[in-house]
């Protein structure tokens, strides 16, 4: 098993109370199978399934301010469902520190989905508990952006869509144009204009650029009337 020194590095945390940790990453096997008053993560992965919950709801919200409740639910299930929050702890090979079983070790728990989507939940829990809300909205908000801004999630892509609409029509084309930059570093907000030839047809604010230019098709294509 890997370092839990190296662990803390990967995820920008420096436990003040390590057990909470160590705890996180207990599958119930272990606990089970060595009876030494070690908690299983069950409960963390409890407290840690709603703060992750809030943290992407609240992301969500800020993202799509015109995308109605039943999209945003449809996109926040897309964003913390099995296969994501596996694929989140992949990212820092979570598996590797996680205490198991002899039998859940020898049949691959290690990379079950179930059992590394369990294991980030409950790591998330014992970064609240720890660090605090801010300290556990920023360590999942670092994979919640960067599954949105690359599209690993399943929601609805106006950028595609209104290029679909505009290449019906071969002489038409479509351009993205900054026009403003406002706010500090950490809080900027992009301006974007979408121009179908030389004519302005859709306007998006953002946090980043490709938010704006979403925001900016979605409002080219509700002028359409798609």
């Amino acid at each position: 098993m890997k370092s839990l020194d190296i662990l803390e590095k990967e995820i920008n945390h420096n436990f003040k109370n390590r057990d909470v940790l160590i705890e996180a990453l207990t599958h119930s096997s272990y606990a089970n199978e060595n009876r030494n008053g070690r908690e299983s993560n069950e409960r963390l992965e409890f407290l840690g399934d709603s703060v992750v919950s809030i943290v992407a709801a609240d992301l969500l919200f800020e993202r799509f301010p015109h995308t109605p409740e039943g999209e945003l639910s449809k996109i926040r299930s897309a964003l913390v469902c099995t296969a994501s929050l596996s694929s989140f702890a992949n990212q820092i090979s979570l598996g590797e520190y996680l205490y198991l079983g002899k039998g859940e070790e020898l049949s691959g728990g290690r990379q079950r989905s179930t059992i590394l989507e369990n294991a980030f939940e409950a790591l998330t829990a014992a970064i609240y508990l720890d660090g605090g809300l801010e300290e556990a909205r920023a360590f999942v908000l670092r994979f919640l952006t960067n599954a949105l801004d690359n599209h690993q999630v399943s929601f609805k892509d106006y950028k595609t869509l209104l290029q679909e609409v505009v290449q019906q029509n071969h002489d038409e084309t479509l351009n993205y144009v900054i026009v403003g930059e406002s706010g500090p570093d950490h809080d900027k907000r992009f301006e974007v204009e979408v121009h179908l030839n030389s004519n302005i047809i859709g306007r998006g604010i953002g946090r980043s650029k490709k938010q704006a230019e979403q925001e900016a098709a979605r409002e080219a294509l509700q002028l359409m009337g798609i």
